[in-house]
């Protein structure tokens, strides 16, 4: 049976890996003229299909946004996503900080001036919301002249124009739009110095990187967790009880902590208890978080038993905290018991799945260490599933709790867990 990588506890080998999930994501520089790197092109390698859909876009951006490897994917880099015009509508862009997210719009195909014309509000919206929008060379023909406007990037595609075409529509853009541009598929030193010559300030392409694959790292919910949660937030339920399906699902619990303290989110502060995402993220916004994630699930039924595992220690701790915590405080010891397993559910060191989710120092330090109250807490819950006396008595003197407090806790605490399952 495998280890525990830091503990020296065993988990049944089927379950180790547990909740985890891979999407491959390629990611590609954006450089300025000092080669200093301004933002990244993603795109899906997780299809098997050759064509890009509004499913795939709204997934990309997801897992870009979920993504629990031990580097982030874009950092506070911009992030520049191809688009298709079905996709502009969708309710994902909501959950996106508009100042992070450079939308690559397609053109039309033909030239049809009624259709240009009718997706113009939808891309004004979009502007005046605050996305930055991105075009080819085909936006400078006279036909999209009502979009030029709207432009904040557009990238000539060297693989595509000849060296007297790119000299008239670098003109041309310089004259009558505000727009940087941007040349891509830049291949060759030649190639950079025709275009950095005649004014283009931004690049793209194998002369300066190559498409970097990353395995974007998912922690998956169990999909009966999210349809109670989407259920509830369509309820228009409490603040209470939303936060109560989130306690139950670990997946579900990392996946709001890490997406709400994300660069593309745009928090101006750190969030640290279940409460204050579910306030500030709002019941619109959270229901098309839990719907997108329902999307992205691929696991069915109840969670793995990793997951229930950290969904316990969390609950028995903060029954424990609740002994001598007030209930703000005490979310912090929940915080610490269901994340207490990131480094299984997500096969990396906990060092570096803590890393993901901005925790308080006094949380780290549980999880790293088995410092401060709530390391003994931790060290307490712990010897509970392991029944090692030893650990149990001196933990519960340290804490000042008798055996009979934390068995009523500890059978509580598997009670309200398994309640998860049965509604």
């Amino acid at each position: 049976m495998p280890t525990h990588p830091a503990h020296g506890r065993t988990y049944p080998a089927s379950t180790a890996p547990g909740q985890s999930s891979v999407a491959m994501i390629a990611r590609q520089a954006i450089v300025n003229g000092q080669q200093v790197v301004v933002g990244y092109e993603l795109f899906n390698r997780s299809r098997t299909e050759a064509a890009h859909t509004a499913a795939s876009d709204v997934i990309l951006i997801f897992n870009a946004l979920s993504h629990a490897g031990t580097e982030e994917l874009v950092g506070k880099k911009l992030i520049f996503v191809n688009c298709t015009h079905e996709s502009l509508s969708g309710g994902h862009l909501e959950l996106l900080d508009p100042d992070k997210v450079v939308l690559e719009i397609p053109p039309l195909g033909h030239a049809a001036s009624e259709e240009v014309a009718a997706r113009l509000p939808i891309l004004t919206g979009l502007r005046d919301r605050g996305f930055h929008l991105a075009f080819n060379h085909t936006v400078l023909q006279s036909t999209y002249a009502p979009w030029l406007p709207l432009a904040d990037y557009i990238k000539l595609d060297l693989s595509v124009l000849a060296a007297d075409q790119l000299a008239v529509l670098i003109s041309y853009a310089g004259r009558h739009s505000q727009a940087e541009l941007i040349a891509e598929k830049v291949e060759t030193a030649q190639q950079y110095d025709m275009v950095s010559t005649q004014g283009v300030q931004l690049f793209q392409g194998y002369w300066f990187a190559r498409p970097a694959l990353v395995e974007a790292k998912l922690l998956t919910p169990s999909q009966s967790a999210i349809i109670q949660l989407i259920n509830l937030v369509r309820q228009q339920a409490s603040t209470d009880e939303i936060e109560e399906v989130l306690k139950k699902d670990a997946g579900l619990a990392f996946n709001l902590m890490r997406l709400i303290n994300s660069a593309g989110f745009g928090m101006n502060r750190e969030i640290t208890s279940f409460r204050q995402a579910v306030m500030l993220m709002g019941l619109k916004k959270l229901f098309r978080w839990a719907a997108l994630l329902l999307t992205a699930s691929r696991t069915r039924g109840a969670p793995s038993s990793v997951g229930q595992t950290a969904v316990v220690r969390g609950r028995l701790m903060e029954l424990l905290a609740l002994e001598t915590l007030p209930p703000d405080e005490a979310d912090q010891a929940f915080v610490v018991g269901i994340f207490s397993l990131l480094d299984v559910m997500l096969s990396i060191p906990m060092e570096s799945a803590i890393g993901l989710l901005n925790v308080p120092e006094a949380s780290a330090a549980a999880l790293l260490r088995r410092e401060g109250f709530l390391g003994d807490l931790l060290n307490l819950a712990e010897a509970c599933e392991s029944s090692d006396d030893a650990v149990f008595h001196r933990a519960a003197g340290t804490l000042h709790l008798t055996s009979q407090q934390i068995n009523l806790a500890h059978l509580q605490a598997l009670a309200w867990a398994d309640q998860l399952t049965e509604d």
